[in-house]
């Protein structure tokens, strides 16, 4: 089952929503007027219908059972109800594909029963800018193809990586959370050029723009970042007196502690309320 030809449903159509409708529509890899979306805003859906040409619709009911491919693209407190409502409209069976944070798909099992064709999805923020990175975990019971239909859906926009769902907490901690980590990091080097003399408009300009770069050359060539540090850093050099200000700071140590205390966030609230 390819995407071509189906039509795609966005229940909820938040930032997220709006990153895959943009990417799907600008790749051309679904047409405007087979892209559905609800949201719990109708000026919302609106506006994505003027800006992309979709197909707004008021009702998450009428929209499950108009497309083959649906996008859970709601808040985690409110996949619940919103499932109980859509249930008695998935006799057709569309792929359900779910980008809840923290919600697995045993609960999501839980309202819906042991429906066959579903697929948990971790996109992040990037996806906004169609640079993106989104995991899926497969589940039981799919289609042959229904795998390779959400990675045309989230190649849209970005990179896509496949994993079993016991290790969705860790990419929610690694890439989920990721970007946040970035702009720390991103913001800390600013300030650092702003303290030794740039403005502050300068020194964001080369602090995003190393960050992009070196992101863009290890991604492109798959060297290894080891490797891009050693080329940088001549021996006795400015590169790495600052590599060993960073070593002594623990930001290496503090970086991975970051990554585990997200996933372990991310398992307790997927467990829920004690």
């Amino acid at each position: 089952m390819s995407v071509k030809g189906k039509k795609v449903g966005f229940v909820g159509a938040g930032n997220m929503g709006e990153a895959l409708i943009r990417g799907l529509v600008e790749s051309g890899a679904v047409p405007p007027d087979a892209i559905l979306a609800t949201d719990v805003r109708a000026e919302r859906t609106r506006d994505l219908a003027k800006r992309f040409g979709i197909k707004a619709l008021d009702d998450n009911v009428a929209l499950v059972r108009s497309a083959e491919v649906v996008i859970l693209a709601v808040k985690p407190q409110i996949m619940e109800p919103v499932l109980r409502e859509i249930e008695p409209a998935l006799t057709a069976r569309p792929l359900l594909l779910s980008i809840a944070a923290g919600v697995p798909t045993a609960k999501i099992r839980a309202v819906l029963g042991a429906y066959p064709r579903l697929i948990r999805v971790m996109p992040n923020t990037p996806a906004l800018v169609l640079e993106g990175v989104t995991a899926l975990a497969r589940g039981p019971g799919l289609d042959a193809d229904d795998l390779d239909t959400a990675r045309e859906i989230f190649a849209a926009v970005g990179r896509v990586v496949v994993v079993e769902e016991t290790l969705m907490d860790a990419v929610t901690g690694l890439s989920g959370s990721g970007p946040a980590y970035v702009a720390i990091v991103i913001e800390a080097l600013a300030d650092g050029g702003v303290r030794v003399g740039l403005d502050r408009a300068t020194a964001m300009t080369l602090a995003t723009r190393t960050v992009l770069g070196a992101a863009r050359l290890l991604s492109d060539t798959g060297m290894h970042p080891g490797a891009l540090k050693d080329m940088v850093a001549s021996p006795g050099g400015t590169t790495i007196a600052g590599v060993a200000a960073l070593e002594e700071g623990g930001l290496r140590t503090t970086l991975i502690r970051a990554v585990e205390r997200a996933t372990e966030r991310s398992r307790e609230l997927g467990r829920g309320p004690a």
